[in-house]
């Protein structure tokens, strides 16, 4: 089981104060024989649709030297994570949870915005 973030703390009270319930502070996404593990497994209540939304949260701290190196190992994760969920649990929605400053600053580079498969709409920022 990998190591907590130094912002896993952060983002799970956030997702608390949000009206989130924390189902699994480490969930295991399982594959016929394969595993990996996401940061948490949330859910909350959408009473307009009378239906809950599931959420599998993928924390990164982007603190090695490089961004662009965190964020090519994130990306990489988060695709594998996103087909993982989508041969298990479809109506699981998939969030990587960066900072805010990371956030800009990936998207300040031209390599983000000539990508297609790049998941701008799936990001939680802190």
């Amino acid at each position: 089981m990998p190591a907590k973030d130094i912002y896993h703390d952060v983002v799970k009270n956030a997702l608390i104060k949000d009206g989130w319930t924390i189902l699994a502070d480490s969930y295991t996404l399982e594959y016929e024989d394969d595993n990996l593990y996401a940061d948490l497994l949330a859910e909350k209540t959408l009473l307009a649709e009378q239906q809950n939304r599931r959420i599998v949260v993928e924390i990164k701290s982007f603190i090695n030297p490089s961004p662009m190196n965190d964020f090519q190992n994130a990306l990489g994760q988060y695709l594998l994570y996103r087909d993982f969920l989508e041969l298990s649990h479809k109506d699981y929605e998939l969030y990587l949870a960066i900072k805010n400053s990371v956030f800009n600053y990936v998207l300040s580079k031209e390599i983000n915005s000539s990508s297609n498969s790049t998941p701008s709409n799936e990001f939680y920022c802190f």
